[in-house]
């Protein structure tokens, strides 16, 4: 993070110096009055210039686009890195060649790249946490769904066979999924157990 302060005749002046000094567009700093300068009398006895210092805001697009930049080309990879920033939530989504690879089995290389690209947007605890949705070949949405057949599935057979019934481990976002799908269901109830990575969700009737 870059901070460097700044003088002029007038704040706006000295926020002007500021920006060229620093290369950037006023949208990209924080700017804090230290001075705000006097014009003296007849602006000739007395005259203060203003003094402010300015402060380069963090980049995250920028740093998550290198930082996958970095990765895709250690494994010898190309694609296309699109970002968009809303509302805290930044999305990302990849486009090339054998895309597989960085899905992993059932998205795991995909959930421990996003986990690292959050670990690189929010390595400020001074600023307001953005979440990090990585994806790419619409994985997240595939998923989701057949995460939700697959909790419709097994609700259905604890029904009709009366046993609980265990899933395997699944990270944080897919037990939600499940939980959440069958959270109405009139007839079972499901809840985790053990500890990550090999927590999973457990289905079972609900007691009459």
């Amino acid at each position: 993070m870059k901070i460097i302060e700044m003088m002029g005749k007038n704040v706006e002046d000295a926020i002007g110096n500021a920006l060229k000094e620093l290369k950037v567009t006023r949208d990209k700093v924080k700017v804090e009055t230290i001075d705000e300068g006097s014009k003296g009398f007849l602006n000739i006895i007395g005259v203060k210039p203003a003094k402010i210092r300015v402060t380069v805001k963090r980049d995250s697009l920028y740093e998550a686009k290198n930082f996958l930049t970095e990765v895709l080309n250690s494994m010898s990879m190309e694609a296309e890195i699109n970002l968009k920033d809303e509302n805290n939530e930044i999305k990302i989504d990849l486009i090339g060649p054998n895309m597989g690879l960085l899905i992993g089995y059932r998205g795991e290389t995909l959930d421990s790249l996003q986990y690292l690209v959050s670990l690189v947007v929010n390595k400020s605890h001074d600023e307001e946490y953005k979440r990090v949705i990585l994806d790419t070949e619409n994985y997240r949405a595939k998923r989701e769904e057949t995460l939700k057949r697959l909790a419709s599935k097994i609700a259905y057979k604890v029904r009709v066979s009366g046993r609980v019934l265990k899933l395997e481990p699944m990270n944080p976002y897919e037990r939600r999924i499940i939980h959440s799908t069958l959270q109405n269901d009139s007839y079972i109830y499901t809840f985790s157990e053990g500890e990550e990575p090999y927590r999973r969700v457990v289905v079972d009737l609900k007691k009459a």
